[in-house]
């Protein structure tokens, strides 16, 4: 653990945590920028070290209510007086079977990639009707 306050000119400070080093902003108390103290320093790089951590944890759950809501979408197919396309089964089960216990971080990213518009671009999101 090391911490360097005072980086000139910016009054950042520096906190090194598990050989990971976090770049802290300074604070700004009433108009005056002061930089933060060690044991501050600390509490907030343990905070951004305990938010990465759990990186993958937070992805997974945004894949299981996108899903969700796109099974509750079609969930009407299953009405006693409907009958479910094949098409529209097969779809479902694929949503039911992401994300696998092998699945890595970065096929999380994939699932939740989004284009400029913030629409979902992987194609098991596409409903298929």
């Amino acid at each position: 653990m090391a911490y360097q306050p005072n980086q000139p000119q910016l009054n950042w400070c520096q906190y090194t945590l598990d050989g990971i080093t976090y770049d802290i902003p300074p604070e700004d108390v009433d108009g005056n920028i002061q930089v933060i103290k060690e044991a501050d320093a600390l509490a907030i790089a343990t905070r951004i070290r305990d938010f990465n951590n759990t990186s993958s944890e937070r992805k997974l759950d945004a894949i299981k209510k996108i899903r969700l809501r796109k099974l509750k979408e079609t969930d009407w197919y299953s009405n006693s007086d409907v009958t479910m396309p094949d098409n529209i089964k097969t779809w479902r089960q694929s949503l039911r079977d992401i994300p696998q216990d092998n699945t890595t971080e970065a096929e999380y990213d994939l699932l939740l990639a989004r284009d400029a518009d913030k629409n979902l671009t992987n194609s098991i999101w596409e409903n298929a009707l």
